[in-house]
């Protein structure tokens, strides 16, 4: 699952040097002529050529960038969409839409000068207006309601209030001076301005009118050859489940791409090294990358290149602390003052005792083969806000687990070896997960082990495809209790407020902290918060929060490992995904 995330900076493909061949000697009095030297091997970048990349599951089918929710999407998205800003290796902002901006004295008012001569993959011409639309569309009345997640971006704009409410048909926060010229305002001094601005666009001669309930269902969020970005492949293909087809958008206003298409196949993980191997997919990157046991087979393949990076973000098991009502899920609402604890998951003892029941190190150390880490903050390893000082470790103890779960009065009352609930009722723990993702499906039997060890009976569900999950995981399916997933973290800020909030529609567990909510909260307020000390010291009292109450239990944050045959060129990975400027992508044959 994806947390919004960036596109990817600018950067130069760089060639190789040269090999220089010679063909042999004619033979000795065939011809006085001498032998005319082979002409040196280009290396420079060629047009033309197909890529085929392979994903373990497919997208749900929502190619929107306002109203999708997951990683394999995305990697549709990061080629058809793109935003004002990018970001760097170092995740600094820059130019991108935008080529430049101005933010006023006190960072409530950002105006930007938009890149002319951008068109939309149908040849309309990229204008303020829609970039309006776009953050008008993410404020919308009924955008929540329809399944929209992604309004961080838009809450601390002028008028969202009045205009999410329903108040007044006019929003102010964003306002097009002119076709390239947009302004944005903010009620307060804002501390993530840019990340705030730097949210890819979709068209508003598209969308713009189309009721906002009706946009995810709408033929240009869901249907191949009918999505529209401005970026520099175009979605023009689809055989559902099965492959995703991209083709070079020629007019593409940073220069027309090498690469003729690049494909996505949908391949189980039990095949996909094979496929790899035979030249059959050219690339394994994100969500998942290589598997972690295949690290050292993969290595070993002459023309497979590797690259290792740390992942932005983490692998986690979380409780249901709380489910909302029947109508709320109904209407779509996020309000945790209706909310129905769930009676075992809110105990924060039966909590911490779980999370002292798992050897998280012995899982890293055998499912990940040691390409990953064990973490306990939320928040990136690569921001400067991740603290693991703040944090309890939890390393394994089933002692202690049994400690807690005795004094929380989960006790084995008819010594039948499985504990009972304080009322003496019989007491099931039941686990839920997608399938997918290998490394999780085999998390997963070893978890409930491990909970099992400690005396506490536990309903292993079966795994559901994604797509059903999610949704389950969505509507607080109320009988849930533990559930897993991974979160491919944001990286414009370390603001974890878009996933822990208590009003955060991806806040799947329903956690309902007010000091986590008001040390969230402190973390951005100027104009304490534009001092990155302040909010370092904030963002590790919020940790420590998170790690006491733990609505969930960090797993780990396992290494992304990129694979790709050495006849792709121009790959430059970022810190938080492996598509970056992939119109510099190029073939050699």
């Amino acid at each position: 699952m994806v947390a919004c995330s960036s596109d990817s900076g600018d950067s130069d493909a760089e060639a190789e040097e040269p090999e220089k061949t010679e063909e042999p000697a004619e033979e000795e009095g065939t011809d006085d002529e001498p032998a005319e030297e082979e002409e040196p091997a280009d290396d420079s970048p060629q047009m033309g050529g197909t890529l085929t990349g392979a994903m373990d599951t497919a997208p749900a089918g929502v190619f929107n960038p306002i109203f999708y929710e997951e990683a394999y999407e995305d990697n549709i998205l990061s080629f058809t969409h793109e935003s004002l800003l990018s970001q760097n290796e170092n995740l600094e902002f820059e130019a991108n839409l935008a080529k430049d901006w101005t933010i006023n004295d006190d960072n409530t008012e950002i105006t930007l000068t938009l890149e002319e001569g951008v068109t939309w993959h149908d040849g309309e011409p990229f204008t303020a207006e829609d970039v309006v639309y776009t953050y008008k569309a993410m404020a919308s009345p009924g955008y929540v309601e329809a399944g929209g997640v992604r309004t961080e971006y838009v809450v601390r704009l002028v008028g969202y209030e009045e205009f999410n409410s329903g108040e007044t048909e006019e929003f102010a926060g964003v306002i097009a001076e002119d076709d390239f010229t947009v302004t944005f305002k903010f009620t307060e001094p804002n501390v993530t301005i840019l990340k705030d601005i730097a949210f890819p666009i979709i068209p508003e001669h598209i969308f713009g009118d189309v009721p906002i309930a009706e946009i995810p269902s709408h033929p240009a969020t869901l249907n191949a050859g009918e999505v529209i970005g401005t970026g520099p492949f175009q979605f023009t293909e689809m055989l559902e489940r099965e492959q995703y087809v991209l083709s070079k958008n020629a007019d593409y206003w940073k220069g027309e791409p090498y690469l003729d298409q690049v494909i996505w196949r949908i391949v189980d993980q039990s095949v996909m090294l094979g496929l790899l191997e035979n030249g059959e997919i050219d690339f394994i990157a994100d969500p998942n990358g290589v598997p972690a046991a295949d690290f050292e087979t993969v290595a070993g393949l002459d023309h497979i290149e590797i690259i290792e990076q740390t992942d932005f973000g983490y692998q986690l098991m979380g409780f249901k602390t709380n489910h909302r009502t029947d109508a709320d899920v109904e209407s779509g609402t996020i309000n945790s003052d209706n909310w129905i604890p769930n009676e075992d998951m809110s105990e924060q003892l039966v909590r911490q005792a779980f999370a002292y029941a798992i050897d998280r190190q012995a899982i890293v150390d055998n499912l990940l083969y040691g390409h990953g880490s064990v973490i306990n903050a939320p928040i990136a390893q690569q921001f400067w806000a991740y603290d693991e000082s703040a944090v309890t470790a939890y390393e394994y103890d089933p002692e202690k687990a049994k400690e807690l779960l005795d004094e929380a009065g989960y006790v084995d009352a008819n010594d039948d070896g499985l504990r009972e609930t304080p009322d003496g009722e019989e007491w099931v723990v039941n686990i839920n997960y997608p399938t997918g993702n290998q490394l999780r499906e085999a998390s997963a039997p070893i978890l409930a082990q491990f909970i099992e060890e400690v005396g506490v009976q536990v309903d292993l569900r079966q795994p559901k495809e994604m797509t059903a999950y999610v949704e389950d995981l969505t509507n607080d399916n109320t009988d849930w209790d533990i559930y897993l997933i991974g979160w491919s973290l944001g990286s414009g800020d370390p603001d974890p407020s878009g996933l822990w909030k208590s009003d955060a529609a991806y806040n799947f567990g329903r956690w309902n902290n007010p000091e986590s909510d008001q040390l969230m909260l402190e973390a951005m307020q100027a104009p304490e918060a534009f001092e990155q000390d302040y909010r370092a010291e904030k963002y590790s009292e919020w940790q420590a929060v998170f790690s006491e109450d733990l609505p969930a239990l960090l797993l780990y944050a396992q290494n992304k490992i990129y694979g790709f045959n050495e006849r792709l060129n121009g790959v430059a990975p970022m810190p938080y995904g492996f598509i970056n400027d992939p119109h510099l992508w190029w073939v050699s044959e």
